[in-house]
């Protein structure tokens, strides 16, 4: 890499707090993305080294500094982490489902299970619940 800035870009950037999640193959930052007000943004670290990490980070930056060597960055600290592979996951879920809204359940099958949850809530009901599924 040849240019005049030493400071890597950054791969993933968090705002406010950040979980840090270890298992034995992976460390994993889970938080809200910086540029985007409902993304949640998540960083997996494949086989890191990284032992003293907190369980939680505030503003973290995760930049890639060489070949399996990234930079974690927050407010406070930073630590220097080899590990095998980095992926960063973007959930977009709340956007998907703004631009596709979930369809109307049908009339009938929302009566169906108003119906039934009716008969759940009662003795009687239940034992005729329960006698209808013993027919079958």
């Amino acid at each position: 890499m040849t240019g005049s800035d030493p400071s890597p870009s950054p791969l993933a950037a968090f705002r406010g707090p950040v979980a840090c999640r270890r298992t034995p193959d992976a460390l994993t930052l889970t938080g809200a993305a910086a540029d985007s007000l409902d993304d949640r943004l998540i960083v997996a670290l494949i086989r890191p080294n990284a032992t003293d990490l907190p369980d939680s980070l505030a503003a973290a930056t995760v930049s890639l500094i060489e070949e399996h060597r990234y930079c974690i960055t927050s407010a406070s600290r930073s630590w220097a982490v080899e590990a095998a592979s980095a992926h960063v996951h973007r959930d977009v879920g709340a956007a998907f489902y703004r631009a596709i809204p979930p369809r109307a359940v049908p009339l009938r099958k929302r009566l169906f299970w108003k119906v039934v949850l009716a008969l759940a809530g009662t003795n009687a009901g239940k034992r005729m619940l329960l006698s209808l599924r013993r027919q079958r």
